[in-house]
This record gives C-alpha cells, sequence and structure tokens, in this order.
C-alpha cells in the first residue's frame, strides 16, 4: 500500500514536470508585451520629437523671413535682444560670444547677423 503511494506520487510528479513545460509562461508573455509596448513608445516619442523639429525650423524660417521684412519696414521693430546682438556684432564680437551672452544659439545669430547685413 505505501509502495503504491509511493509510485503514484512519482508518476503524478513526472506527468506535472512534463505537462509544466507545454503551459504558457504568463510572465514571459507579460514580458515580451511590456517589451513591446516599451518599443513603440520610443518610436512614437523618436516620431514626435521628428516632427516637432521639422515645425520649429518652419516657423523659425518664417519668423526670420517675416522678420526680414518687418526690419525693412522699420528699425523700431527691433527687440532689445535684436539691438544687442546688432550692438555686439559692429563692436566685433564673434558669434559664439553673442550667443552665449544672449542666450540665443549661434544658428540664431548667424542669421540675425545676415539680416542686419542684408538691411543695409
Amino acid at each position: 500500500m505505501l509502495t503504491t503511494a509511493f509510485i503514484s506520487l512519482f508518476v503524478i510528479a513526472i506527468v506535472l514536470f512534463i505537462v509544466s513545460f507545454f503551459t504558457n509562461d504568463k510572465f514571459k508573455q507579460l514580458e515580451d508585451q511590456l517589451e513591446q509596448l516599451s518599443i513603440s513608445t520610443l518610436q512614437d516619442t523618436y516620431q514626435i520629437k521628428k516632427k516637432i523639429k521639422i515645425l520649429e525650423e518652419e516657423l523659425l524660417s518664417d519668423d526670420l523671413d517675416m522678420g526680414t521684412i518687418d526690419l525693412q519696414k522699420s528699425s523700431q521693430t527691433q527687440t532689445p535682444l535684436m539691438r544687442k546682438v546688432q550692438q555686439m556684432h559692429q563692436k566685433g564680437h564673434s558669434a559664439a560670444e553673442i550667443a552665449t551672452s544672449t542666450n540665443l544659439s549661434e544658428y540664431d545669430i548667424h542669421s540675425l547677423i545676415r539680416q542686419f547685413s542684408s538691411k543695409g
């Protein structure tokens, strides 16, 4: 009787062990879903940043175009920051120095300098 109980427990253990290989691992599925969500979120973030960069470039070029027209119409439309950039440029400061002083990018400084020089 005792031997029969041990043998039946051993057989049940082997059957359960074999069945465990064929069952789905829920943690593995959850991990895969989380990884997929993370990848899709990173892709979405990248695409959004790319679109924002394109929009910023378009807005900046539109602003610079409009700024050129406005500067040619009247010098009173210059902001104090624009006047500071122009004064520093006239004093011979480099674009990097002006950018550091005004917290603008060097690209913006070069654009403003081009506007001043095209204005005459």
